[in-house]
């Protein structure tokens, strides 16, 4: 269930890993594109979380929180886990007021998507010594359950489709995350009314809840807890964790509208934010 127990089919040098993490901090910071894989693709989690810690210390920012995605069923043998994983960088999560409707950039050449989200407020820094995690430990981490919408955007053109070794080595596919209103009560609420909707520019692209998550958004934390603890980075109180997608992966273009409501008939909440393009750092 971890990068250790995915199937490794190669073992690039620390170079090679290098050298793939460089081109891939340099090409975010620059904003630019990229064709083709920068190196030999993986095909293994091992190796993804290779080249992503390389790209996490090379990079200007801290932490602030991780992306959980999944792995789909029919390739979990393949990688030995359900899910994967990526950092969210403090400075592109956005913890909205709904006052106004807030610009999120996207890499305009590469590639660009939007998920809704139900993301979880860490409680308690995560002990440093503590590497594996029961679904009621990882429950009782939760602070709050809080709506979000995740820009999935990476240089890399169409890095949803080269497999989920790819979309972990490259900061699993993230370049930022509004988080928005808690969810009172969610835990006692029938999993079914935890409903989600994607509009992009007024056309209902996609429906779905928390109840389409293998496992729940506690599993997704669970998963996470003890990842991170075997990777060095153990959860801290207050990291943001965007559960998993819920209405699909929806390609967007700069100067779309994106609104997404939860619950019924948004009693949950709705975030909204209009796409543009990024520019170089």
């Amino acid at each position: 269930m971890t990068a250790e127990h995915s199937k490794k089919n190669e073992d690039p040098s620390a170079e090679t890993v290098r050298d793939i993490a460089q081109t891939f901090v340099r090409t975010r910071l620059a904003a630019g594109s990229l064709d083709d894989y920068p190196g030999p693709v993986p095909t293994d989690l091992a190796t993804a979380y290779r080249v992503q810690d390389h790209a996490i210390e090379l990079w200007p920012e801290s932490i602030g929180g991780w992306k959980v995605g999944r792995i789909p069923p029919a390739v979990e043998d393949q990688f030995g886990c359900d899910r994967l994983a990526g950092p969210i960088f403090a400075d592109t999560i956005l913890h909205w007021d709904g006052s106004s409707t807030p610009a999120m950039p996207v890499f305009a050449d590469g590639g660009a998507a939007v998920e809704a989200e139900f993301v979880v407020v860490i409680r308690d820094d995560a002990p440093d010594d503590k590497v594996a995690w029961s679904r009621e430990e990882s429950e009782a981490m939760i602070e709050e359950l809080r709506i979000g919408l995740e820009i999935a955007s990476s240089p890399l053109v169409d890095i949803n489709g080269r497999g989920p070794a790819v979309v972990a080595s490259d900061f699993g596919n993230n370049l930022g995350l509004i988080v928005g209103p808690a969810i009172p009560g969610w835990l006692d609420r029938d999993v079914n009314t935890l409903t989600s909707a994607t509009y992009v520019d007024d056309v209902l692209v996609g429906e779905g809840g928390a109840y389409g998550l293998t496992g729940g958004v506690t599993r997704s934390v669970q998963f996470l807890l003890t990842l991170a603890a075997q990777r060095g980075l153990p959860l801290r109180a207050g990291d943001v964790i965007a559960t998993g997608q819920t209405t699909g992966i929806h390609d967007v273009l700069p100067g779309q509208l994106v609104r997404m409501p939860f619950g019924a008939d948004g009693s949950d909440g709705e975030l909204t934010c209009t796409i543009v393009a990024a520019g170089p750092r």
